[in-house]
């Protein structure tokens, strides 16, 4: 079961290819006649250790695919596909006699421009410049029937939002797709978003429930929405115990009268380790100088 960043994404294309076509137009402006559907992503005419793509999306046609896309999922710059990328659009047409198009998906705006670099095929006017998203490049969705439409684009757009002026229609919408998916796709999606959204976002996603008096539809929802909670009292105890912690190692400098540096103030109230803070706790009664205390 696909969980990590990099598969997410692809997940997302493999159970609605229409994804590929909703960003290609509404990021790029690009019109791919056809039915999108996914097909194999594996090139076994050469080498299919070497030679396997992401996912592959097809645009069908009365007789034959009319367009095809390769989709990769990249979460930082890697040179060696400057030399699999351009295999994997001239196999594909070669497959299926028609044109192809490559969509680079990115987690940030930096891995997107590095991998965007244009790869000189070396043949004169042949370069290829590969179509790289990342989540700011999408717009942010803040209705939840255009949400629940196409969930996946909500999903991917919401963290580069979620701290935005749309902040609270961004959320309440993400939320509402969510609970609209059935199977395994709505806990991935959720846990995949709780990663990417911010501490702030978080709480805007709970808050907003709360206030919004939404009543989660989807046994996957009901029970992830009572696990954050939890997890985030636990979180709350353990913050806690870490504030008590470093006001007492602080106290015990001061008793002592030993000046305290702010540098040295700010590792000590910044520190969430209690095992650590509990150390500084003992070193505090024994050192002759502050700045010794973090040795």
């Amino acid at each position: 079961m696909p969980t990590s960043a990099h598969e997410l994404p692809l997940e997302m294309v493999r159970n609605r290819p229409e994804l590929v076509p909703t960003i290609l137009r509404t990021v790029f402006g690009l019109d791919i006649l056809g039915e999108p559907s996914i097909t194999s992503e594996s090139f076994a005419d050469l080498n299919p250790a070497e030679l396997r793509c992401d996912a592959t999306v097809l645009f069908d046609a009365p007789e034959r695919p009319a367009h095809g896309v390769i989709v990769e999922s990249q979460q930082r710059f890697d040179g060696g596909k400057h030399y699999s990328w351009p295999a994997y659009i001239a196999l594909l047409r070669l497959r299926h006699k028609c044109g192809a198009t490559l969509l680079v998906l990115c987690p940030d705006q930096k891995s997107a421009r590095r991998c965007a670099a244009p790869i000189d095929m070396g043949h004169p006017n042949w370069v290829l410049e590969p179509l790289t998203v990342h989540p700011g490049m999408l717009p942010p969705i803040t209705d939840p029937a255009e949400a629940a439409r196409i969930p996946e684009l909500a999903v991917l757009s919401a963290p580069a939002h979620a701290d935005g002026p749309h902040a609270s229609a961004v959320v309440s919408a993400v939320a509402a797709a969510i609970d609209t998916l059935t199977g395994d796709a709505g806990p991935l999606y959720h846990d995949y978003l709780r990663t990417l959204l911010s501490d702030a976002a978080r709480k805007l996603l709970e808050d907003t429930v709360k206030t919004a008096g939404y009543e989660w539809q989807s046994d996957f929802a009901k029970t992830h929405i009572a696990e954050g909670r939890t997890e985030g009292r636990a979180e709350g105890r353990v913050e806690g115990r870490t504030e008590e912690a470093a006001k007492s190692v602080l106290l015990v400098l001061k008793a002592r009268g030993l000046a305290v540096p702010d540098h040295v103030r700010e590792r000590v109230t910044g520190c969430t380790d209690t095992d650590q803070l509990e150390r500084w706790i003992q070193r505090a009664a024994t050192i002759d100088h502050a700045e010794n205390l973090l040795d």
